[in-house]
């Protein structure tokens, strides 16, 4: 029988090596999946409250009869409706969420096919829906309904997979067809999130290598038409690589989100203190709203936003790699795909490393149509990983200890 030698034991309980064990000790403990994606989101929601805060004021101030605070208002009552449906979403059997998928699907069609028709257009984009006093985006509720059909139809076919048909059927038609109805209302941005996402699914199951070569040509075929087809959206994307070149027109705000990002630093002017958004940055409260966090936190800021995401991603893809649902892996995966993506594209517009498209940031940007889908999707990737059986033992063991140490007090406080 051998000894552990005193001086490895040492340098394994200091210095870096130390830091290194506690981080691997940490990550291999059941429940980290689920306490990330928690922290994760739950940072990223407060970092967006105050941004969208400080980003809306002098908006909010000049539309509201001088009050400042009537975006972030409207903010806090979609995280009111978002957060209660997260925590609902998190609790659903996964028997039930799989026979919401179909309706979901067919509601997520009548609501595009509606916004195509009747639908209200801002900035060019023909995506947005009244309904009575509210005015909703019903894309965004299909990017969730759409991973969640796909993954349930994958799911239910999962030893068929092999086949390219079943890999096609139904769910390629499917998508494309709510894509289109996207490109209708001529909504480039949203229609390529869905795009990614599919490509995301199609991967994810195993789609042979030659079909994205051929969807990516046809689509960047396509979005090339569709850009052309409409001078403003050309203009946007000709231009981004240099969005000084027409500072006065359509580099005007991506001239803005660079200015705003140079002048953040290292740590950033302060939380209130933007410049940019006294007028000269449009959506600052939306889809620019990492410019302005760049200029009151700066780099440090935005790097751990982009962090979060990171971890976000990270907990997620431990879920989809440990579960032996394949529903559950296929979702997880699009949800990652959605909104990693999402942030990819929303952070390359503010840097002109992408044109113009009109993504918002989720989480962070203002919008009760991106916000309550997002937290709904968080929500269910909290569900998968707490119901992951050594998470699911390890949540039940805790709760058994509380219980065993309540009682334990109750008895103490008789005795006394």
């Amino acid at each position: 029988m051998t000894t552990a030698n005193p001086e490895d034991t040492r340098r394994r309980t200091s210095g870096p090596l130390s830091w290194y064990v506690a981080l691997r000790d940490a990550l291999d403990r059941p429940l980290t999946s689920y306490y990330l994606l928690l922290g994760a989101s739950g940072l990223l929601l407060v970092i967006g409250l105050i941004m969208v805060l400080s980003a809306s004021s002098v908006y909010s101030y000049e539309q509201n009869g001088g009050n400042s605070y009537a975006v972030v208002e409207r903010q806090l009552m979609w995280v009111s409706i978002g957060l209660p449906a997260a925590w609902v979403a998190s609790r659903l059997p996964h028997r039930l969420i799989r026979g919401l998928t179909w309706p979901g699907y067919v509601i997520s069609l009548a609501l595009l096919l509606l916004t195509a028709f009747v639908g209200v257009t801002i900035n060019g984009n023909q995506n947005w829906l009244p309904l009575g006093p509210i005015v909703i985006q019903p894309s965004e509720i299909a990017k969730m309904a759409l991973i969640l059909w796909a993954a349930h139809v994958y799911a239910h076919k999962d030893r068929r997979l092999g086949s390219l048909h079943q890999v096609m059927m139904p769910v390629v038609p499917g998508m494309l067809l709510a894509t289109g109805l996207v490109v209708f209302g001529h909504d480039l941005g949203t229609a390529l999130v869905l795009f990614a996402i599919l490509l995301g699914m199609l991967w994810v199951v195993g789609a042979p290598g030659r079909f994205f070569v051929l969807a990516i040509s046809i689509v960047g075929v396509v979005a090339v038409f569709l850009a052309a087809a409409s001078p403003e959206r050309l203009a946007r994307i000709t231009n981004f690589a240099d969005p000084f070149k027409d500072f006065h027109d359509t580099g005007w705000q991506p001239a803005h989100g660079l200015y705003a990002l140079s002048t953040g630093g290292w740590f950033g002017q302060g939380i209130g203190a933007s410049q940019q958004k006294w007028g000269d940055l449009p959506e600052a409260h939306t889809d620019f709203i990492f410019a302005v966090l760049g200029e009151e936190l700066g780099l440090v800021g935005t790097l751990l936003v982009i962090g979060l995401f990171l971890t976000i991603a990270y907990a997620a893809l431990r879920v989809a790699r440990e579960t032996a649902d394949p529903f559950v892996r296929y979702a997880t995966f699009g949800i990652v795909v959605w909104l990693l993506g999402q942030m990819i594209i929303n952070v390359g517009m503010v840097l002109a490393l992408l044109p113009v498209i009109g993504i918002p940031l989720p989480l962070v940007s203002y919008g009760g149509s991106s916000l309550v889908p997002t937290l709904v999707a968080l929500g269910l990737l909290v569900g998968f990983a707490r119901r992951e059986p050594d998470a699911a033992r390890a949540l039940a063991q805790r709760r058994r200890d509380r219980s065993a140490g309540l009682s334990a007090g109750k008895v103490s406080g008789r005795s006394l």
